[in-house]
This record gives structure tokens, sequence and C-alpha cells, in this order.
């Protein structure tokens, strides 16, 4: 949109108690760091349309770092919307920073002052003793490290004073504080930190990082997270400084590796939390955006693709590894493949041989679509090395002047009709398609087959990780869509989706994705705590801290949600927060659907008839939608009934699928112990409940990871508390592992 059309949009019209009234508009605005680009969008609310859109290379190598690149994509999006400050309500990022400094070894040293008492102090002193971790190939992260036996008599400042001098001699630049069982006591680790900021160190507590106990992972990643700090910290006060000269006042967010945004103060105690924050993007923009509760996402570069999975409207997360070290970091269970729209093709003996890993852009060459069409004539194709690590093997055509093009994955997507007019990878196919007929003929085959055959390599690299995600979370095919995101998003999805026989679907706005999921993204935190089998008393206090954390960074409390969960096998308690900054009223509305079009919405959702298809039971904000199904087993002899389950919102957006189960409609006061007891299995280990979720309001609260009958009825006995005994409650029980 225009800056001029942006301006006359300032305000729309609306008829409220038979006249007219002035509605302000409010925008959001999600920034996305790339690799190679950083992109930035505005979205306009309540309808969530992208009103704006700016790119700009993305600054690893200035002054600045990648706040210059940040800065120039934000002014230019106020530029192109006309926005006042005032309808700037929110600001988030993501960056690629912390995961760059990682890899590239690019960290500040470590002192590390390690604590305890009596007995244990002489396991803390081992434990705390992190040595240099190697980050990747080369790249090291060196430490210091000072014990203290915080139960003597001589622990007190001066001690401490010395243990910060020496450190700060041997040229480290920050501090991590642990002590064994500081999460239980933090006073000594809070002292430490004290002094050190007092000496002008930046420090962490090991506490800050992780509430769980194991010393050893907990200052390790302690450790990892503080030699960023200075350099993430010096980012981020740059780009708030100019946002804030800026006129907006909105706190700057920045994206979580969980798919989640926190705000500053959070980020300078744990940028850790940022890493993979780019690939978290894109899931909240396929969470928030495309409205997807079952899927695999693909972001798809030009060089690579990023693959996760989403379950019940959430992202799978696991622990992630840094350099091969084990860390209590939480990250988006994202898997990269070397293959993007920009994949170069390597042949061997007339065949192609791999797609990838080497692209085009690395390489630096135009990819044939985007070529100028006169500048493709009199082509002779040819293999080079593009890199000199590469093997000599890749595919290229070279005109009379000498200038090559690399032959892309995108390119034989054109040719396959893949990649379509209105996709955004799509451009020139009369001029790719001769192409790819002179290439045929120098490989003896046809322009069509060896564009299958390049998709035929590349996909061959990408299906085994969306099969080991399907497997490894349990995923039901059948409600899966494959969804993809990323420039080079049709290159990818649409033939895997063809190949796999999965439902497919690219991502409205699908180049900017990972932006839109900035703009769109929920304030999130997550605390996880050693607990042996859980009281009711533990289960409420940690759920209220995770609260609390959330309305300390802005989060609306009405917004607020927390999925508690129980690790039995490990002993964790755990409590994930989201909710939505403060916003006016409209911007939170949805559009609410007349109960026909929610019904015809099931309908779509089932990919049923309407004959097959029942409303069942309903919330306060939601309905739960059945499917009939008859399906003919032994050649047609024998039929089974087959019954599905949708929920959708008011919105007509599907929250919840399942694909066998059973459901009770009840009240808050109602028989639901009763009804777990029946859909439960009882052998010789005891009672095995299924997995259970419970509906109420437009919320759906998911207790399948709950694995004991007593600790669901709590967390059920504390979602209830505090309404009305008659608030219409259901309850879904799906069969567990199957």
């Amino acid at each position: 949109m225009m800056k001029r059309d942006a301006v006359q949009s300032l305000y729309c019209i609306s008829l409220k108690t038979g006249g007219y009234q002035m509605q302000k508009r409010t925008i959001r605005i999600g920034i996305d760091v790339g690799g190679t680009f950083t992109h930035a969008v505005a979205i306009q609310q309540p309808e969530n349309e992208v009103i704006a859109h700016a790119v700009t290379p993305t600054t690893h190598l200035s002054k600045a770092s990648v706040s210059e690149g940040i800065i120039k994509v934000f002014k230019d999006i106020i530029e192109q919307t006309g926005a006042s400050n005032a309808e700037i309500n929110f600001v988030a990022h993501s960056t690629t920073q912390a995961t760059n400094a990682l890899l590239e070894g690019d960290v500040a040293k470590v002192g590390i002052v390690g604590m305890g008492k009596g007995l244990d102090g002489i396991k803390a002193k081992s434990d705390t003793q992190v040595k240099s971790l190697e980050l990747s190939q080369g790249k090291l992260l060196d430490t210091s490290h000072r014990y203290i036996n915080s139960g003597s008599k001589m622990f007190n400042e001066d001690e401490i004073s010395i243990v910060l001098e020496e450190l700060k001699n041997e040229n480290c630049e920050v501090i991590v504080v642990s002590e064994a069982f500081g999460v239980d006591d933090t006073t000594n680790e809070a002292l430490v930190v004290k002094a050190a900021c007092e000496k002008g160190l930046p420090a962490t507590a090991s506490h800050e990082i992780s509430q769980l106990y194991g010393l050893k992972v907990r200052t390790r990643t302690a450790v990892i997270n503080a030699s960023i700090l200075p350099k993430m910290t010096t980012t981020a006060l740059l780009t708030e400084k100019s946002i804030k000269d800026s006129g907006i006042t909105s706190p700057l967010m920045i994206m979580r590796s969980d798919g989640g945004v926190m705000d500053l103060p959070q980020m300078k105690k744990r940028p850790i939390l940022t890493m993979l924050s780019g690939p978290a993007a894109g899931i909240a923009a396929a969470l928030m955006y495309a409205k997807i509760s079952d899927g695999i996402f693909l972001e798809v570069g030009g060089t690579s693709t990023d693959i996760s999975a989403i379950k019940n409207g959430k992202a799978m997360i696991k622990s992630a590894n840094v350099g091969g070290h084990l860390t209590y970091l939480k990250t988006l269970d994202s898997r990269t493949v070397g293959v993007g729209g920009g994949s170069m093709v390597r042949m061997h003996n007339n065949k192609v041989l791999e797609v990838g890993p080497r692209s085009a852009h690395i390489a630096g060459l135009g990819y044939l679509a985007f070529s100028q069409p006169n500048e493709l004539i009199d082509l002779k194709p040819k293999l080079i090395r593009p890199m000199p690590s590469d093997p000599n093997d890749y595919l290229i055509v070279e005109n009379k002047a000498g200038k090559q093009f690399a032959v892309t994955l995108t390119d034989a997507s054109i040719v396959l009709g893949m990649t379509a007019e209105g996709d955004y990878a799509y451009a020139n196919k009369e001029t790719v398609d001769h192409v790819f007929c002179e290439l045929a003929k120098a490989y003896n085959t046809t322009a069509k087959n060896l564009a299958k055959d390049i998709l035929d390599q590349a996909i061959a690299k990408v299906r085994p990780v969306v099969e080991d995600l399907l497997y490894e979370y349990n995923i039901d095919a059948e409600l899966v869509s494959l969804v993809g995101g990323g420039g080079g998003a049709t290159a990818v999805v649409n033939w895997l989706g063809k190949s796999m026989q999965m439902k497919h679907i690219i991502a409205e706005k699908a180049e900017v994705i990972s932006a839109i999921g900035a703009a769109m993204a929920m304030l999130r935190d997550c605390i996880e705590r050693t607990v042996l089998e859980p009281t009711e008393q533990e289960i409420v206090a940690i759920r209220k801290e995770a609260i609390g954390r959330l309305e300390a960074m802005g989060a609306q409390s009405s917004t607020i949600e927390v999925q508690v969960e129980v690790d039995n096998a490990k002993n964790i308690l755990r409590a994930i927060a989201t909710g939505a900054f403060h916003m006016n009223k409209d911007a939170l509305d949805k559009k609410v659907l007349s109960e026909d079009e929610i019904s015809a919405s099931a309908i779509k959702a089932f990919k049923s008839e309407a004959d097959r298809v029942t409303a069942v039971a309903k919330t306060k904000g939601l309905t739960v939608f059945q499917n009939h199904e008859k399906i003919k087993k032994f050649f047609g002899l024998m039929t089974k009934n087959k019954i599905t389950y949708r929920i959708l919102d008011d919105s007509g957006v599907v929250k919840l699928q399942l694909n066998k189960g059973a459901y009770m409609q009840t009240r808050a006061n109602g028989e639901i112990p009763e009804f777990i007891q029946s859909e439960s299995i009882y052998n010789d280990v005891g009672m095995i409940i299924p997995e259970i979720f419970m509906l109420y309001k437009s919320r759906v609260v998911d207790f399948s990871t709950i694995l004991d009958y007593k600790q669901v009825m709590e967390l059920i006995r504390i979602e209830l508390d505090g309404l009305e005994e008659d608030e219409p409650i259901v309850l879904l029980a799906h069969p567990r592992n199957s």
C-alpha cells in the first residue's frame, strides 16, 4: 500500500447505535532478521491485513551489527504507512545474532564463580568448572573459574570482590554465578551478581536461566548465555533507542526460540532464548496467521529449508544442544535441510546426482527464471565448481558473452507447474521451458523428465525429515497439512505433497511469513522446576508465577493462558504461559461467524459431506463437530463406522483435531472424574488414562502429556476454579498412542 493510500485508510467508519463513529487503526510491526535479508511488515488490526513490506540486506558486518538493518526497515515501514506514533502498539523482531555468534565463536570470555556448602561443595567445585567449550570447528568459548565456599565464615563481600577482580584481570568480560541448590535459595547468587555489576561486569545467575536441578548442565547453559550477553545487549539497546527516538512508546519485543516474544529486560537476562528465533517466527505465523492446528511447517529459503511440527495447535519443543553440549534451553524442534529455491543441480553420467547443498546465492549466480530473457540465448550447458571446496559437477548454462546462470530447483519447479503464475517465485516460464528443452537434448531426456528428476532428488532430502517428525511426535498423517512458507515454498512443498499424497498449502504472504510471525507473536515464558510428585499447592504456585512474569512484560491479564505439564520420568514440573500484549479491544476482537458459517467451515475441515457432519457439543466460544464415515473392509463385505472430531472457535478456526475418541458435554460441577475413569484402560500395571482435553469458553486446555489420574484431576480443578458451576464444559478423551 502506498503512503497516500495508507493515510487515507487512517480511519475506518463503523455503524454503531444508529450513527457513525471514527475508529483509529492499530498497527503491529514485525521484523525478521534472516541470514541474507532483513524483512519487515506492518499488520493493520483488527483485519490482520499486511499493509506494508520493506526489505534490506542483513547488516552482519556493520558497526551497529544487525541493528542497522532493523532500524532501516523499521523506518521504511513508517514511511510507507504514514503511521502516527500512537497507532503503533507492537514492535518485535527475530534475530540470527545469537546463533551466528555461537557458530562463529564471536563470544565474550566468561568468568565462572562456583559456590557450594559442606560436602555438596566438593562436587559443586567440579560441576561448575566448565572448561572451554568448542562451539563449532576451531571456535571456542573461553572460561576462567573460581570457587567460593558459601558456607564458610569467610564468605563475605570482600572475598567476592577479590574473586571478581581476579577474573577481571584474566580478561573475563562477563560473569556467571552458580551455586549448588541455588534454585532453592537465590540469595548468594544474587549477592555475587550485584557485586559484579557494581564493578562494571555484566553477570548472569544460573537460577535466572533455569530452575532445574543439575548443576553441571545449569552452569553450562548459563555460561553459553553469558558469552553472548554483551553483544546482544548492545545491539538491542541500539535498536530500542532508534525506535524510542521515533516517538514509539510501545516496548521493543524480541522473538524467543520457542515461538513467543519477550521484552528487552528479559532478553538482557537470557539472550540465549533468542537462538533459532528465525524459524520460530515462521512457526508463530503458521499458528497465528495461517491458523494451522496440525501440520508440518516448511520454511523454504534460497539455500535451505527449516522443518518443524505443529500438533494440537502447539509447536514441538526440544532441549537444545550447542556445539554438541546439552543445555536446559528449550527451542523449537526445527530441522534444517540443505535444499532451497536456489539450490543448484549436480549431474553425473547424464543423470541428476543431487540438488544442493550449494545455492545460486552463495555461488553468486542468477536463476534462469530471474534473468533477462535476452541474456538466455545461444546457451551451452557446463559443469563447474562453484566454490573451491565444491565438486566440479554443478550444472550451469553459459551464453556467448561468457555470462553464467545457475540451473536451480525453482527453475525446475516452474517447468512442472509447481511454481505457477501468481506465486512469489514465478517468472519467465517460456524462457525457462526453452532452456530446459535445450538442456534435455544435451542429456538425452525431455524437459519435463529433467525437471521431475531435479524435484525428486530435492525432496529425497526433505521427505525423511517430515516422516521422522510425524513418527517421533505420533502425529496422525490424516490430520496433517504440509504448510509452506518462505520465498521458495512452491519449489519444495507442492512436489513433496504430491509425492507423499498429503494435503499441502502455501501460506498467504509466504515470502514474508517470518516477519508476519514476529508481528503476531504472543508474549511467552516458561518455568521449569525439579519436583517429585507435585502437589496441588506447587502446581498453583508455578502457575501463578508464570502469570506474574507475563503481566510484568505487559501482557493483558484476560489473554494469559498457562499450560501446566508434568514430566514424571524426569521429575519436572513445567508451566508455559502465553498472552497478548496490552492493546485496544478492537485489535483483540475476532469476527464472529454464524452457526451456519461455522458448520460450513467444519465440513470443509473434514473434507466431508454436510449430512455426515454434526455439532455435538458446545462451550461459550467453541463447537465440537463429529464426522461419521463408513469404511469398507474385506472387499466391501464389511463396513466399519469411523468417527472423527474437529473443534472450531467462533471465527471458524480449527483449534483441535482428533481422529478417534469420546466426548462428554457437561458443566463445571459435572461428573468429570466418572468420564475419565470410564475412558481409561485397566491392566496389571494399573490405570492408564487417555489423552485428555478440556474445553471451556474459547479455551482448549491440553492435558495430553499428563499420565497420572490424580494430577489430571488437580489440574482440572485449578482450571475450573472461579468459574460458575453451570459453565458449559466439554471433555474429550483420545486413546493414548493411537
